[in-house]
């Protein structure tokens, strides 16, 4: 095995072991989403076309990583699914734990994604080529 293949088979390895991270970060508040998945595309981008294809063109994420992506964007409607279930899940850890530096944690990481969330630009069907 050369060089070259034991990268890819690497970056296939590390690429779906980020999209298994993302995936559980769905369920998971503290656990981010989007960072895995894009590093699932940086991975799979670099190593398999088959497998960037698959994920770029998956038709519950590929949308949102698309215009994430080309854009650096998202769907008002996506911001505000977004921030409500990040907070509706913080909250329930919250509740959940009852310990105030928890909680002080959960508070500041919902804060920084709420920010970030905001400051993404937002994107509207009719802004996007098809």
């Amino acid at each position: 095995m050369d060089k070259h293949q034991l990268k890819r088979i690497v970056y296939i390895v590390i690429g779906s072991l980020t999209l298994v991270l993302g995936l559980v970060g769905v369920l998971v508040p503290v656990l981010p989403t989007t960072p895995f998945l894009l590093l699932t595309a940086f991975f799979y981008m670099r190593s398999s076309d088959r497998l960037y294809h698959w994920l770029i063109h998956h038709k519950l994420w590929g949308r949102h990583l698309d215009d994430y992506l080309t854009y650096r964007a998202i769907k008002k409607s996506t911001k505000i699914a977004s921030l409500l279930f990040l907070w509706f899940t913080l909250t329930i850890s919250m509740v959940l734990v009852q310990q105030t530096l928890v909680t002080l944690l959960l508070i500041v990481v919902g804060t920084a994604v709420s920010v970030h969330l905001l400051l993404l630009k937002t994107i509207d069907d009719d802004q996007r080529s098809s």
